[in-house]
């Protein structure tokens, strides 16, 4: 099992930790190994569901139970994947979080049903290279997310989730074709000048939906107000991302970024220049993947390895960085296995 880095040391490398193993024992013969717990090695079992598609189940789940109960399995859980002692966590809403991902990850005993998922393909107009990164998600700690190119739209699927927003959703969508030119630095400060500008690209989206025969969704009250005026953004550019990050590049000058204040990030060392930024939306729900909605937001590329995205309802920001580790045979084989494979991950939890 690859694990995100402990939050919120979103540049850290992934973590590895073994969940189970096969011994050829002689010809024909194996022997399947469950590695959860603590206490070693012991009898598992795997099945081969279907194609691209496998099951372990452990037959010794007494293994992976403590002497002191499930207190202290939870303590060294919570050392083991966040790094801290519940000590270190004040926050209420925090703990209970963590604890309902204990309770969840823990009950299937590494009883688990695997599914091939593939890498983005990847093309000489997409913005930056596609693939997986690890993202800041508030009091949830760090998720990875896989990056992907379709057109004018990039996608940021979760492969990891939590109790809000599961695995294989889509968590931001970016339109490539709506850049959005941020203020100088101090006017970047006032959340309600990034928020006017965001929310008028968001009223022209509505509006040119409308005229194309759509069913956008009915406005939201936003958090924040801006002042009436002139817009100050560029809503609208002709052209791929590709070629509007060449340009930047090219330029040999990106444009200073501060989050506006109020706004709220697990990871405070972001760089504090920007490539480019694109309106997006960010998908927000309630626990158990209650209400889901799509919200207005920025995404802001740094360089190849490191974007964000500024939810506007939540007026918090989120940080991702590469996974830099390869993976073989992972391609997908063709751009409709990929986006067959989306919609199937995305359908398991829907």
């Amino acid at each position: 099992m690859y694990l995100p880095p402990h939050d919120p040391h979103v540049g850290d490398p992934m973590r590895f930790k073994p969940l189970f193993r096969i011994h050829l024992m002689e010809r024909k013969s194996a022997t399947v190994e469950c590695m959860y717990g603590h206490k070693g090695p012991h009898n598992g079992h795997i099945q081969i569901v279907k194609r691209d598609e496998f099951s372990t189940k452990c037959n010794q789940t007494d293994h992976h139970r403590m002497s002191g109960g499930r207190q202290e399995e939870f303590r060294t859980w919570l050392r083991e994947e966040w790094g801290r002692t519940l000590e270190d966590i004040f926050h209420e809403h925090m703990q209970e979080l963590i604890l309902m991902k204990f309770i969840y990850t823990s009950q299937y005993d590494n009883c688990l049903t695997y599914r091939r998922i593939y890498l983005p393909p990847s093309h000489p107009d997409d913005l930056i290279k596609p693939g997986l990164f690890k993202g800041t998600y508030g009091s949830h700690g760090l998720e990875i997310v896989m990056l992907s190119f379709h057109g004018s739209r990039a996608r940021g699927t979760k492969i990891t989730g939590d109790p809000n927003i599961p695995a294989g959703q889509q968590t931001v969508e970016i339109d490539l074709h709506r850049r959005i030119q941020l203020p100088d630095v101090e006017n970047l400060r006032n959340f309600n000048e990034l928020s006017r500008i965001v929310l008028e690209v968001r009223e022209q989206v509505r509006q040119e939906q409308q005229e194309a025969g759509e069913d956008p969704a009915p406005p939201r009250e936003p958090s924040a107000k801006g002042p009436d005026g002139p817009h100050a953004g560029d809503s609208r550019e002709p052209g791929s991302g590709a070629e509007a990050a060449e340009q930047s590049a090219s330029s040999g000058q990106g444009q200073p970024f501060v989050l506006p204040v109020g706004v709220s990030s697990r990871n405070e060392d972001y760089p504090r220049t920007c490539r480019l930024c694109f309106y997006g939306t960010g998908l927000i729900a309630g626990h158990g993947f209650t209400s889901p909605e799509r919200t207005p937001g920025v995404f802001v590329l740094f360089d190849e390895d490191r974007f964000g995205f500024l939810w506007l309802e939540l007026k918090s920001f989120s940080l991702y960085s590469r996974v830099q580790a390869t993976f073989q045979n992972a391609d997908a084989p063709s751009p409709q296995a990929f986006d067959e494979m989306l919609r199937n991950i995305q359908s398991l939890t829907s």
